[in-house]
């Protein structure tokens, strides 16, 4: 077996004869990805479940079908893609063939998370293949099953030239970050990133970082109370509140608590039955190490639990947990939660909760609950976040035409769609230029004048581009 560096380096050698080049090369690999998550949808799902215990609608919904459809766009979109963008030009530059090309950047580098293990993985290698580039490929560890699934899958319909799958854990990771790629793509965790970012920085090498944060929920002013909390509910709880972008917390009146609290609670039995525990519906904590940590956090927490609570450490499961008199400075707000515990916080006006949130690191998705269009953009206007969506949740991440990436300490850069061809594309600025003209040019040419100055700046103004039209 190749080393990790014999691995890059044979990659390098494969991009550098230009096989990833053509349309039709980079169209057939994507179509082979294609065939290997339709034909290979029901062992997907057996290993998410054995991860997880995920259920097949989650699975199927969040780990194959978001990545068909991106592979769907990519496929219609991908010659208007490669195609050269022609720019406009000035007086100086008539003459000229102006155009972004778009190149793919060689050997690039795409470590997956554990949370959505298919997801997380794929997606970004559409963007890659799309792009032309070579790719290595590192599956997270935590979800064993599936990495070992994807080690197993992708070399059977990709071309194993082109793109390679190294698995391991922290140790592999940190021995493989130790090659030069021309991009590293990274899901995960800030403390990781922060590792990543150093290694990158040893060759320079850019990053997309793709994090999470504590993504707020603001429920404020008139709102549809039983669909709030049916939408609440779905995406917190969701894959066991285990998604970077799912609301991390709620931030509300004490009025619209108390009349929330009820239709959570009635919505949790609708959704999950009054013993979740024995729900097929409801994932599990992926591993002990984690469900310890979230046990822990709900230990520290100076709350008060009013819905759920209840947990079982050998099933890995802990019951969806609702929870209130939450502070500021509590347990459960000092870090992403990553688990199904819901805390509550109030506000005494849009004003403080628009304030709370901007005291906070800026969160890969924004939430906003409300009828009223303008409390909408109030909030809208007045934070940042990487995505925001109003009146649901998560849903914002599955539409391929929209950017997908945090700001901040929830990230940086985008992909999904159109964004994940560009993420993995060097956008080269070409001019191709005659010896036409020449008496022309011998305006910059020394000896200067003001004269010569006078007619250079007026030919590459844009009123020069105006008056040639």
């Amino acid at each position: 077996m190749d080393t990790q560096s014999q691995v890059v380096s044979r990659l390098r050698s494969v991009f550098a004869s230009g096989v990833t080049i053509p349309e039709e090369f980079r169209r057939a690999q994507l179509t082979k990805l294609m065939s290997m998550i339709k034909e290979n949808q029901e062992v997907i799902v057996k290993a998410l479940h054995k991860d997880f215990s995920k259920p097949k609608f989650e699975a199927i919904l969040s780990e194959v079908e978001i990545v068909v459809n991106d592979l769907h766009y990519t496929i219609s979109n991908l010659s208007s893609w490669m195609k050269p963008e022609y720019v406009s030009k000035n007086l100086a530059t008539k003459l000229d063939t102006c155009f972004v090309r778009r190149e793919p950047l060689g050997v690039v580098l795409i470590i997956g998370a554990w949370n959505y293990p298919v997801q997380l993985i794929l997606l970004p290698l559409i963007g890659a293949i799309a792009a032309g580039n070579c790719v290595v490929i590192k599956p997270s560890e935590i979800s064993a099953a599936t990495s070992s699934l994807i080690a197993e899958l992708i070399p059977k319909y990709l071309s194993q030239d082109c793109y390679a799958v190294v698995t391991g854990g922290s140790e592999e990771t940190k021995s493989l970050l130790q090659n030069r790629f021309d991009h590293i793509f990274y899901t995960g965790s800030q403390t990781v990133a922060r590792s990543i970012l150093q290694a990158a920085s040893v060759h320079l090498t850019p990053v997309t970082l793709e994090l999470g944060g504590k993504c707020p929920c603001l429920i404020y002013g008139r709102i549809d109370m039983p669909a709030a909390a049916r939408r609440l509910v779905w995406s917190k709880f969701f894959n066991a509140g285990q998604s970077c972008v799912a609301p991390d917390y709620v931030l509300c009146s004490p009025a619209i608590r108390d009349a929330l609290l009820p239709v959570i609670r009635q919505t949790l039995e609708d959704f999950y039955s009054k013993e979740p525990q024995s729900c097929p519906d409801l994932s599990r904590i992926v591993s002990p190490r984690h469900w310890t940590r979230l046990m822990e956090l709900l230990g520290k927490s100076g709350g008060k639990v009013v819905i759920g609570g209840e947990s079982d450490e050998e099933d890995k499961y802990i019951a969806p947990t609702v929870l209130v008199d939450v502070a500021e400075d509590d347990a459960l707000m000092k870090e992403e939660i990553f688990g199904p515990i819901l805390p509550i916080l109030t506000v005494e006006s849009l004003q403080e909760g628009i304030d709370f949130m901007n005291r906070q690191e800026r969160p890969l998705a924004l939430y906003v609950f409300s009828d009223e269009s303008h409390i909408v953009n109030t909030v809208l206007e007045n934070t940042k976040s990487g995505g925001f969506c109003s009146n649901d949740g998560i849903v914002q991440m599955t539409l391929p035409t929209l950017p997908f990436g945090g700001i901040g300490a929830s990230g940086c850069g985008q992909y999904h769609g159109r964004w994940s061809f560009e993420t993995f594309t060097h956008r080269r600025g070409c001019m191709l230029r005659g010896w036409a003209l020449e008496r022309l040019n011998t305006l910059r040419y020394p000896p200067y004048t003001e004269s010569k100055l006078s007619w250079l700046r007026w030919s590459t103004s844009p009123e020069s581009t105006c008056s040639l039209m």
